[in-house]
């Protein structure tokens, strides 16, 4: 077995399987950075060992805290989890290409879950609601247009999909366990009202990022 092999190997046995991988990090080096999934424990990690990659990796790690709600492991540089120990892979997916690719400074907007709808003029608002004892997300228009309820209905199947959400009425969708998680809700709805194109993107992604011994965010020691 090659040593490279086996790195890639002990590190899946330590941190469980890789459910992301970011070919390029635009703001270290170009470096390919991983999230590896374990007991509902999410690692950063990359196979580089360019002088400062502790400290970006740590900036990752906190990115998950900042942009998605996470909570750090104690004692780590680069693992975090969800606050009652649930899991979102999916919405993870999105979460870790923003932690990557943004300003390691950036933040979600404060005030109200907003966004412009792609197919129409209208605003997308997403209004959490508490109701018996869970967190309930309605999808609301702001505006007037003919597709209002069409769109409102395809973006709570974009939830579904993208989300690990469920969905409770045609215009209203949970998390498992009803848990409050606004964060992930900023992170997924600009994935939410486009299905068709962030399917492409994902399908793209995956081919550009395999799960070989070559590519599972290996960058050769430098």
């Amino acid at each position: 077995m090659s040593k490279k092999l086996s790195i890639v190997e002990d590190t899946i046995q330590k941190y469980g399987n890789c459910e992301s991988l970011i070919s390029i990090d635009p703001n270290f080096h170009e470096i390919s950075i991983s999230l590896f999934i374990k007991d509902n424990i999410a690692t950063v990690w990359s196979f580089s060992h360019k002088k400062g990659i502790d400290q970006r990796i740590e900036q990752i790690r906190d990115q998950l805290i900042h942009l998605g709600g996470m909570t750090p492991i104690p004692g780590t540089h680069n693992q975090a989890q969800f606050p009652n120990g649930e899991m979102y892979k999916r919405p993870l997916k999105f979460l870790i290409r923003q932690a990557v690719e943004k300003p390691a400074d950036f933040r979600h907007p404060a005030g109200p879950i907003r966004i412009k709808d792609l197919r129409s003029p209208l605003t997308i608002e997403i209004i959490p609601q508490e109701v018996s004892g869970c967190c309930v997300y309605e999808v609301t228009t702001i505006g007037e247009h003919k597709t209002a309820e069409i769109r409102k209905r395809a973006i709570v199947q974009g939830l579904v999909r993208y989300g690990d959400m469920e969905k409770v009425e045609p215009t209203k969708a949970i998390f498992p366990n009803g848990y409050r998680r606004d964060e992930l809700v900023r992170i997924v709805l600009p994935y939410a009202r486009n299905i068709t194109g962030t399917q492409d993107m994902l399908e793209a992604d995956s081919m550009r990022g395999q799960m070989t011994t070559g590519t599972l965010g290996f960058s050769p020691p430098v």
